[in-house]
């Protein structure tokens, strides 16, 4: 257990497309000894993540798209199938998640259900997790999606069977982190 953190320095190493600091920080110890440490948190906002599901056809709408950080980690194509996400940009999250899924998607969805937020990586990243679920329906398709172009997205919209998404988890399709909680919550819940 720890008690009384201070902070005593912060240092900015990046401030490129978000900011890492390296954080030197006090702290008092159980047993009653200042304990001094520096780590860096990269912080690159809050997040919003949603899984469109249609209890019909027993399907999910997920994407895949290019992500650099796991290319450079032996993903050998760098692509990634994921739920719908996008940054808050200090916005509510509800309101970014139904614009993301639009955006993203080509789905106008107006109900969402939020089920719990959570820390994807907190021993590096100050980045909380809004997490949601929604039921769609072809008559809420009102474009394409794909993502922005300002945006320079190019995201491929995938419609899949809960079936093949939770196999797709066994085989390593899918490796998502994200992805994997909101594909587990709905099979737990038993909403598909």
């Amino acid at each position: 257990m720890i008690d009384k953190i201070k902070i005593t320095n912060t240092e900015i190493l990046s401030n490129n497309w978000y900011t890492l600091r390296k954080i030197t920080y006090q702290y008092l110890k159980k047993d009653g000894s200042i304990q001094s440490q520096s780590r860096e948190a990269y912080d690159r906002g809050n997040g919003a993540t949603i899984l469109l599901y249609n209890t019909e056809s027993k399907t999910v709408i997920l994407t895949r798209q290019f992500r650099l950080p796991t290319y450079v980690n032996g993903n050998e194509s760098g692509m990634l199938i994921e739920s719908c996400a996008g940054l808050l940009d200090k916005k509510n999250a509800e309101d970014c998640i139904k614009r993301e899924t639009e955006e993203e998607t080509g789905y106008k969805i107006k109900d969402v259900q939020k089920i719990f937020e959570a820390y994807m990586s907190p021993g590096s990243v100050t980045e909380i997790v809004y997490f949601f679920i929604a039921e769609y329906s072809k008559e809420m398709k009102v474009s394409d999606g794909g993502g922005l172009e300002k945006e320079e997205e190019n995201i491929e919209v995938l419609e899949l069977s809960i079936d093949k998404a939770m196999s797709m988890i066994e085989s390593g399709e899918i490796k998502d982190g994200k992805t994997i909680i909101l594909l587990q919550h709905i099979k737990l819940k038993k909403i598909l």
